[in-house]
């Protein structure tokens, strides 16, 4: 991983543990949901402040389920859905296991093309086209993970000047425009809904 790839707006701390540790960073992407941002790119900092160590997949795949969710649900909660975030976060390092042997580095760097890049993320419980391809994106643009094809795997969000993702954001005006883009694809949305 490459040091101070991502830079969000949340405590320093946070922000360097995603640049270094690719299963806080796949966290990350599992608990950007109904949560701001920042809130869920935050929580696998706090996770490790409340383990007392950094994250680890095989540790979390094998953690008594309830007592995931007690320290996902210890205010502040790591998410609005604290349960069904603990059993998600589960899920994956459940997958990363029986994979990856727990690497999460594997997704990506034995991933032969974008293309199977993204298949892989795709297979991650809870990881659909959107949030597969926003992570490609990701990878591409902040961390310099750039297989064949990775572009017109991340699809829309691969693009150079894209403002739509986690992807996009690099300083205050960045976030800002991400933020209006998402707010209009809401909005267009509930528009077509009629």
């Amino acid at each position: 991983m490459v040091a101070m790839a991502l830079s969000l707006p949340i405590d320093p701390a946070a922000n360097e543990l995603l640049n270094r540790n690719a299963l806080a960073l796949v966290l990350g992407l599992v608990l950007d949901q109904q949560v701001p941002m920042e809130k869920a790119f935050s929580s696998p900092y706090v996770l490790a402040q409340r383990l007392g160590h950094e994250p680890d997949a095989r540790e979390l795949a094998e953690h008594p389920p309830e007592a995931l969710v007690e320290i996902f649900a210890r205010p502040p909660a790591l998410h609005r859905f604290p349960k069904a975030m603990a059993a998600r976060v589960q899920e994956v390092c459940r997958a990363l296991v029986e994979r990856y042997d727990g690497d999460p580095a594997r997704l990506w760097s034995e991933a032969a093309d974008g293309r199977e890049l993204l298949r892989r993320v795709g297979e991650l419980p809870g990881f659909g086209k959107q949030k597969a391809q926003i992570f490609v994106a990701l990878l591409g643009k902040r961390f310099g993970i750039t297989p064949d094809g990775w572009r017109e795997a991340a699809g829309g969000y691969g693009d150079v000047d894209a403002y739509r993702s986690v992807a996009d954001v690099t300083d205050p005006e960045s976030l800002r425009r991400v933020r209006e883009y998402k707010q209009r694809m809401k909005a267009e949305a509930k528009a077509a809904k009629g």
